[in-house]
């Protein structure tokens, strides 16, 4: 087995792990985050077939802006998870169902679907440099050059663009909670001596004076 197998089995083993982890886990948190990795493993299986636009893609358009927004929404709604698992066993078999389904489906398409499609032939394709040499053509030089070329400015304002919305996402989320304590330094600054000690005088009143006249009494029989 060569290294390509190897690297494939392994993305494969993680993308069905994380993606299993997606349906069981019990924080919706850890659920979107173990579908950023199942992604990011398709993504490296897309490189491995040598399809880089696709990988590029998957990372770009569902790591970089689809699971985040996933992620920050789910921060936000406030689910309540034991709201939530108490129609788990009502709506069960229905799932299991549609799932045995999904399952028969795949299974069927991966035993008998491609027996009949011919294998695509790879397809050398050079193109000559500046300097008038021959060089293998590569998608993601290409991709590359017409984003950071004639597709420049778009590309700024959508990046912009995702990152005012991820700002405004974390200052929605941002919670003070009340049992922290914390200092103003702009009032700590302006503070005054006066501000801090306020001397008060009360005047004497009778109770308290018969209470330490009968507690000096007290005093005096104890001494005899």
């Amino acid at each position: 087995m060569d290294a390509k197998t190897a690297f494939f089995y392994l993305f494969a083993v993680v993308l069905l792990v994380a993606a299993f982890r997606v349906v069981t886990a019990r924080n919706p948190v850890h659920a979107v985050l173990n579908l950023i990795l199942a992604f990011s493993q398709a993504a490296a299986i897309w490189l491995l077939l040598k399809a880089e636009f696709l990988a590029i893609a998957l990372i770009l358009v569902y790591l970089g802006a689809v699971m985040v927004l996933f992620l920050f929404v789910v921060m936000m709604l406030d689910i309540r998870i034991d709201a939530l698992r108490q129609g788990f066993w009502k709506h069960f078999p229905l799932a299991a169902f549609i799932g045995a389904l999904i399952v028969f489906e795949m299974g069927m398409v991966l035993m008998g679907g491609f027996s009949s499609v011919d294998e695509p032939k790879a397809i050398a394709t050079t193109v000559l440099n500046a300097a008038g040499q021959i060089e293998p053509y590569s998608n993601t030089k290409e991709l590359g050059r017409l984003l950071y070329t004639e597709y420049l400015y778009p590309i700024e304002i959508a990046a912009t663009i995702l990152l005012v919305a991820m700002i405004a996402a974390i200052a929605l989320t941002l919670r003070k909670r009340k049992d922290s304590k914390a200092i103003n330094p702009s009032e700590q600054v302006r503070v005054r001596a006066q501000d801090r000690v306020q001397l008060v005088k009360m005047a004497v009143t009778r109770q308290s004076q018969v209470q330490e006249g009968a507690g000096d009494a007290a005093a005096q029989e104890t001494k005899a």
